[in-house]
């Protein structure tokens, strides 16, 4: 898999994210409060909302248009809602924040 490094993880504040175009819209890069990253497509399942304009807590987003929770490990709407944001694979290595397109998992 080839990972493209998009910045350092400095350079994403803690619970904030940070907007990667990618082939088909951008993809919204996400940094929990204990580092951890993690991307989405930058669209709320629900009517488009921009994720990365949401509020993070735990492992989830909250969409600013109607307040969808969005699990970052794997996309999922949490109940009772039901709809998936595609995930990308990213990681921290060396204090670098990489990503890859490559292989966006569809949601089951």
């Amino acid at each position: 898999m080839n990972w493209l490094d998009i910045c350092a993880l400095e350079e994403i504040n803690v619970l904030g994210s940070r907007i990667v175009a990618g082939p088909k819209g951008d993809i919204a890069i996400f940094r929990a409060a204990d580092d951890e990253v993690f991307a989405l497509d930058d669209r709320c399942p629900h009517k488009g909302g921009p994720l990365s304009q949401g509020l993070i807590y735990g492992k989830r987003v909250a969409c600013p248009l109607h307040n969808w929770q969005i699990d970052l490990e794997n996309g999922e709407a949490l109940a009772p809602d039901v709809g998936c944001a595609h995930k990308h694979s990213a990681k921290v290595e060396n204090g670098r924040v990489l990503l890859a397109l490559r292989e966006a998992a569809l949601c089951v």
